[in-house]
């Protein structure tokens, strides 16, 4: 297995917060249906808001892009600010928790153009997500195996 690229992001959960119940705001778009389904449901079993949880999972989204920007070393990167898919960028809950990244078809094409891996590879991620009192972070880890 090679480690293509890491990413790592940082996220203020109230300032994120915020952000999401602003008037006009686009912050739940960045979302997939299905992250918000889970997100829901977790923030109602741990009783603690969505906002946490939806912090962890845009600095994971965050990471992807800088684990694949990272693995494409001085090339040019997958998207701009203004047209990376953040929904097709799923952070998505294992049924035990564990969170995992799913790309939609089209993003999952480009990262495939984009590093070259080798014939045969597997590309896959790694990703822990942590929350400490005020702060979501998330690593990231592309590979191919």
């Amino acid at each position: 297995m090679a480690i293509l690229g890491i990413g790592h992001d940082v996220v203020d959960v109230r300032a994120f917060g915020e952000q999401l119940e602003m008037p006009g705001s686009r912050g739940r778009g960045l979302f997939s249906a299905r992250e918000l389904r889970q997100v829901q449901l977790r923030a109602g079993r741990k009783n603690d808001g969505e906002a946490v949880h939806l912090a962890g999972k845009w600095a994971a989204k965050e990471s992807v892009v800088k684990a694949w920007c990272a693995a494409l070393g001085s090339g040019p990167a997958p998207y701009t600010l203004d047209n990376t898919p953040w929904a097709g960028i799923e952070v998505l809950d294992e049924a035990n928790g564990c969170p995992r990244i799913v790309l939609d078809g089209e993003a999952e094409r480009r990262l495939r153009a984009s590093v070259g891996t080798p014939d045969g590879a597997d590309l896959c991620w790694f990703v822990s997500i942590s929350h400490d009192g005020p702060i979501a972070s998330a690593v990231v880890v592309l590979c191919a195996q």
